[in-house]
Parts: C-alpha cells; structure tokens; sequence
C-alpha cells in the first residue's frame, strides 16, 4: 500500500506541474496584447520565440490551435520593454499531498512557481501603437531580456526589485 501511494504522489505531482504550466521552460507563451493573429485564443498560446535575426523577433505557435502562425516586431519599432514576475505557491498540490500523507502534505506550500513576464511596447507599419504580453519559460528569462534591451536599444523597466534580482 506504501509503495502505491508513493507511486500516485511522484505521478500526482509530475502531472500537475505539466498540465499547471502554461509555458515549458524553454518557450515563451503569448499571452496577450493587439495581435490581431492570436485574436481567437482564450488562453494563452505557446509557442517559440527566435532572436536569430538581428532585425526582429519573431514568435511562432506550436499549440496545436494556432500552429504555425507567427508575428513578428521589428527591434528599431519597439518603444518599451517592461518585465515583472508573479510567484504563487502550489496549493493544489499541497491539498493533494497533505489527504495522501496527512500534515506533511502541507510541506507543499513552501514551494512556489514563478511565471515571468516582459510586455513589448511597439509601433506597427501603420505607426498605430501596439503591444504583445509575452510569457518566458524560466531557462530563457536570463537570456532573452539582454537580447531585446540590446537590439532594441530601449533599457528594461521592472516592475519591482524582485523582478530586477531575477532577471541578473
């Protein structure tokens, strides 16, 4: 009996923080904005940002709904960049550990999950103000920011000291 509520927790515990995570660690996720592409998603779309040009960057879905579909936002029309984070405990999982193994579970609740995001503020063909929220997986938050504030030419604005620690 031990080794299956060992087993149900490690599987419990893997499952949602995969169908938790709105981002893999590596892709970005846009979240919102004036993209008139993602105009009919209700959750956030996955997908890959490329910083191989040096001309733009480029955002393109691999969610099955939107798959292929991209935007891209010239660096020399970017007007501001601002970056903030929001961490939250895992409370789901801590509920679920403390019914499986009593008040233990409730370890849980010291684990947090950040979720980064940098809105890009940009002018599109039109010379109409623009703007796209975009979701960093956390193993590109470290690079991606020096990209854009270097291309760009634009310093970052944080949203609060925590944010600006994460970022260095």
């Amino acid at each position: 009996m031990k080794k299956f509520v060992a087993i149900f927790v490690v599987l419990f515990t893997a499952w949602e923080s995969l169908a938790l995570a709105t981002v893999g660690s590596k892709n970005a996720a846009y979240y919102g904005g004036t993209i008139t592409v993602f105009n009919a998603a209700k959750d956030p779309v996955e997908g890959k940002l490329d910083t191989t040009s040096s001309d733009q960057l480029v955002f393109t879905a691999i969610e099955k709904h939107f798959i292929g579909k991209s935007f891209s936002i010239p660096y020399s029309r970017i007007a501001d960049l601002e970056y903030g984070q929001k961490a939250g405990r895992r409370v789901g999982m801590a509920a679920a550990t403390t019914v499986l193994l009593g008040p233990i579970g409730l370890l849980a609740l010291f684990s947090k999950k950040r979720t980064h995001y940098v809105t890009i503020g940009f002018k599109d063909d039109a010379g109409k103000d623009q703007v796209a929220v975009v979701e960093l997986g956390k193993d590109i938050v470290r690079i991606m920011l020096p990209i854009l504030e270097t291309r760009s030419g634009k310093k970052i604005e944080y949203q609060d000291d925590e944010a600006r620690k994460s970022a260095n």
